[in-house]
């Protein structure tokens, strides 16, 4: 398959929750070609590996949020039992160590590459912001520039209105 597309669909499972860019357990089983069932059960025969800070459970909120972006019909995503689990990066790479299969390893190259491009994608996007707002700043300070000149013009033209009407009596 095209990398460009493999890293479209990776992309589009990237979720930011918590401040952290995510992939929900199920999307990362379809991604592995296993069940999500199987998936988690490798994970908690391996939970040290998986501190806080690779892989979370979604609550109550972040589930309902996550749920509220599908169609209410879809029952597969409704009618979830358990909130799905969230890996960071780095627990998406600690799930290398745990499934070993050939798929695995081809699919986390694949998910290395796209949070690379993501993190390339954002260091440019950061960039172009940082410009748009020394852009706005030297755009508001010629602003106000150019309103205090308006205002000195206004003021000294309501001066000389006052000495012709004063004139005209």
């Amino acid at each position: 398959m095209n990398e460009l597309i493999i890293q479209n669909e990776i992309s589009s499972r990237i979720f930011t929750l918590r401040g952290k860019q995510v992939m929900l357990d199920r999307d990362l089983a379809e991604l592995y070609q296993v069940e999500t069932k199987r998936l988690n059960e490798q994970v908690k025969r391996n939970i040290s590996r998986f501190p806080e800070d690779f892989m979370f459970q979604l609550n109550e909120n972040e589930l309902k949020n996550w749920k509220s972006q599908y169609a209410t019909s879809n029952k597969e995503i409704m009618g979830l039992r358990k909130s799905p689990f969230a890996f960071t990066e780095e627990g998406i790479y600690m799930l290398a160590t745990v499934l070993n299969s050939t798929v695995a390893i081809e699919t986390n190259i694949a998910i290395i590459r796209t949070f690379k491009k993501l993190r390339e994608f954002s260091k440019h996007y950061n960039a172009l912001a940082k410009q748009l707002i020394e852009v706005d700043s030297k755009h508001t300070k010629q602003y106000k520039e150019l309103k205090k000149a308006l205002d000195e013009l206004i003021a000294t033209s309501a001066v000389a209105d006052e000495k012709v009407m004063g004139f005209l009596k």
